[in-house]
C-alpha cells in the first residue's frame, strides 16, 4: 500500500474508497471453484527447478513443503542497512522480502548490488524474494512504472539470478495496479510472466493483485486460473497484500480458501495490523487462517516507514522491537511460533527428521510483579537443532498459548494481579516436531496493583491529518531508576477531539478527559525506556496537543 519512496499509505480517499467496498468486495469478487484448477503437464512439474509450485503448494527441489514465515525490507530506500537480514533473520524469519528499483521511479539497484543481496540471503539461510516496487498503484498513480518495464529489468539481471532457482522467488512489480479500471492488471500480468519465461527463467514468480495489492473488486481471484494457465511452468504464486479492507475474518478467510479450494498457490505478501484512520486490519485473523492453511505471510515492515506504526524494529534496531514486532515475531501463531528454515540451507525443515527433541527442564518462575513474570528453564536436545519453545499455561486438562521464545526464557506480561498461574514449555525443532510438556511451574502474581515509577515524561505528536480526522502518537518515558509495570496514563483534549481506534493500549474517554490502561506488550517499561501508543481520531477545525499528562497518578513532564 506504499506509494512513496517512504513507503507512506495512500490519501485517504483511495482507502476510502476500499473501506466502503470492502463488504461489496467479499460479494462481488469472483468466484473460484475446485472445478477449475487444472493438473499441470507432468513434464512441466518433472522439469521444475528448484523452488517450484506443485498442486497449489510451494515445494523445494527435493519436494518439501516451503511456507514462508518472514518480513519486508525496503533495501532500496535504505541501502546502508546492510545488517537488516542478519537481524530479521535473528528473530527466526525463514524470508525476507527486499523492496527493489527498476530505476524507472527511484534509483536502479544494479546486478552487482542484486548479487550481494542474494549472497547475504544465503548467508543468512533465508530464502529472498525480490520484488521491484516501482509499478505500485499503475494507472491511478502517475509516477508508477509498468510491469513490462519490470519485466525488462529481470531480463537485465539473468546473469545474477540464473542457478539461484533454490534461494530466490521472482516478485514481478508490487501492487502494480491501483483502483482506476483494475481490470487492466489482467492482459499485462500475463505479458510480463510470458516475457520472463521466453527469457528463460525457471524461478517461481510470484504475481501481486492490483488494487493497490488487495484487489478488493476482485480481478486477481476472477482471473487467477486464466493468468497461471498461461504459465507454462505452473511455477507461478499470487500474492494477496491486506490491510484495512481485510478487518473482519470472513473477509480473510473467503479470499484465501477460494484460492486453496481451486489448488491455486497464494500468500500473504504483505500485511498490516495496527489500527488507523482507515481502519483496522484483523491481523490474528490472517496468521491463523495462514497457518491453519499452510499458506506464508509477509509482514510490512522491518524498518523505515514514514508511518511508524508498520515499523517492526524502531530505526532498524532490533533491540527495539514495535508492539507490531513483538506481536510479528512472539505473537500467537508469530515467527518463532510457525517458522521453520528451508531445507536448502541443511538445517531444519527436513522431512527425513521425525525425531522430536526432548522435553525441556522445569521453568522457574523470577522478577515476579503484579502484571509480569519471567520464566527460563534448562534446554532441550535435538539430533539436528532446537528451533524454538513454546511457553503455555494449563489450566486442568486444557493448555492456552502464552508466548514464543528462540531462547530458553521469556518475559510474560499482561498478567493479571494477585491470580494464581500455571505454565509449562514445549521445545520444537525446525521440522517441525514437537517436544513432550515439561513439568509445570506454578506463579503467583503480587496483589499490589500498577507500580509506576518516580518520573516519567510524555511525548505526543500528530502524525498525520485529514478533514474530521487525524493520527496521533503518544511516547511515555520512565525516567525513574525502577521499572514501571503497568500505569494508567491521563489526559484531556481541549478542542472536543475524541479517541476511535488506538494501539499500544485501551482508551476510555469522559468528555474531553481520556484514560488509557496498557496493553500487555506495554504494560512494562523499564528504567530509562519507553513504550510508544498510536491512535487515530476526530477532531474540528482545531486540534490542539494536550497541555498535561499524568501517569498512575503521577504529574509527568512534556517530552
Amino acid at each position: 500500500m506504499r506509494s512513496a519512496t517512504s513507503t507512506a499509505r495512500q490519501s485517504p480517499l483511495h482507502i476510502l474508497l476500499k473501506g466502503l467496498s470492502a463488504l461489496l468486495g467479499v460479494v462481488l469478487l469472483g468466484a473460484l471453484g475446485p472445478a477449475a484448477a487444472q493438473a499441470r503437464p507432468a513434464q512441466a512439474e518433472a522439469a521444475a527447478t528448484g523452488l517450484h509450485i506443485s498442486d497449489g503448494r510451494l515445494l523445494e527441489a527435493n519436494g518439501n513443503d516451503f511456507v514462508m514465515r518472514g518480513v519486508n525490507h525496503a533495501h532500496t530506500w535504505y541501502p546502508g542497512e546492510t545488517q537488516s537480514l542478519a537481524d530479521i533473520k535473528a528473530f527466526g524469519a525463514n524470508t525476507v522480502r527486499v523492496v527493489l528499483s527498476d530505476g524507472h521511479r527511484w534509483t536502479r539497484n544494479g546486478p552487482a548490488e542484486v548479487a550481494g543481496i542474494v549472497d547475504d540471503c544465503k548467508t543468512n539461510r533465508l530464502i529472498c524474494v525480490l520484488e521491484v516496487h516501482d509499478t505500485t498503484g499503475y494507472g491511478e498513480d502517475a509516477a508508477a512504472g509498468t510491469l513490462d518495464h519490470a519485466a525488462d529489468y529481470w531480463i537485465s539481471l539473468k546473469d545474477v539470478l540464473a542457478g539461484e532457482e533454490d534461494y530466490v522467488i521472482i516478485n514481478i512489480g508490487n501492487e502494480p495496479w491501483g483502483n482506476t479500471d483494475p481490470a487492466g492488471w489482467t492482459a499485462p500480468t500475463t505479458a510480463a510472466v510470458q516475457k520472463l519465461r521466453g527469457a528463460g527463467f525457471a524461478h517461481t514468480i510470484m504475481v501481486d493483485a492490483p488494487n493497490w495489492g488487495q484487489d478488493w473488486q476482485g480481478v486477481m481471484r476472477a482471473n487467477a486460473q486464466a493468468v497461471y494457465d498461461a504459465d507454462t511452468t505452473g511455477n507461478l504464486i499470487f500474492s494477496i497484500h491486506m490491510y484495512s479492507v481485510y478487518s473482519t475474518a470472513q473477509a480473510i478467510t473467503d479470499y484465501l480458501n477460494a484460492f486453496v479450494d481451486a489448488g491455486l498457490p497464494i500468500l500473504i505478501g504483505e500485511f498490516g495490523g495496527p489500527a488507523d484512520q482507515w481502519g483496522d486490519p484483523d491481523e490474528d485473523t490472517m496468521m491463523a487462517t495462514a497457518e491453519a492453511l499452510d499458506l506464508g505471510y509477509l509482514a510490512w515492515s522491518w524498518s523505515g516507514n514514514t508511518d511508524p506504526i508498520l515499523d517492526l524494529a524502531i530505526d532498524f534496531d532490533p533491540s527495539r522491537l514495535s508492539s507490531w514486532g513483538e506481536r510479528i515475531f512472539h505473537g500467537a501463531n508469530g515467527i518463532a511460533q510457525t517458522s521453520q528454515e528451508a531445507t536448502v540451507f541443511g538445517g531444519g525443515g527436513n522431512p527425513d527428521d521425525t525425531e522430536a527433541p526432548t522435553a525441556p527442564g522445569t521453568p522457574t518462575a523470577s522478577a515476579v510483579t503484579a502484571t509480569s513474570a519471567t520464566l527460563t528453564w534448562p534446554a532441550a536436545s535435538d539430533n539436528v537443532a532446537i528451533a524454538g519453545y513454546d511457553v503455555v499455561r494449563v489450566s486442568g486438562g486444557t493448555e492456552t498459548p502464552a508466548a514464543s521464545s528462540t531462547t530458553t526464557g521469556v518475559t510474560l506480561t499482561g498478567l493479571t494481579a494477585d491470580t494464581a498461574y500455571t505454565f509449562a514449555v514445549y521445545a520444537r525443532d525446525a521440522a517441525g516436531n514437537r517436544s513432550a510438556r515439561s513439568a509445570t511451574v506454578s506463579v503467583t502474581t503480587d496483589e499490589s496493583g500498577p507500580t509506576p515509577g518516580v518520573g516519567c515524561s510524555v511525548g505526543y505528536r500528530v502524525v498525520g491529518e485529514w478533514p474530521g480526522g487525524f493520527q496521533g502518537e503518544i511516547t511515555i518515558r520512565n525516567t525513574g531508576t525502577t521499572a514501571i509495570n503497568g500505569w494508567n496514563l491521563g489526559f484531556a483534549f481541549a478542542n472536543g477531539q475524541t479517541v476511535s481506534n488506538m494501539w499500544g493500549g485501551t482508551p476510555t474517554q469522559s468528555g474531553s478527559t481520556v484514560s488509557v490502561a496498557p496493553a500487555g506488550y506495554t504494560a512494562q517499561i523499564a528504567a530509562n525506556g519507553s513504550v510508544t501508543l498510536g491512535f487515530t481520531g476526530t477532531k474540528g477545525t482545531t486540534n490542539a496537543a494536550p497541555t498535561a499528562f499524568t501517569l498512575s497518578g503521577n504529574t509527568c513532564t512534556k517530552a
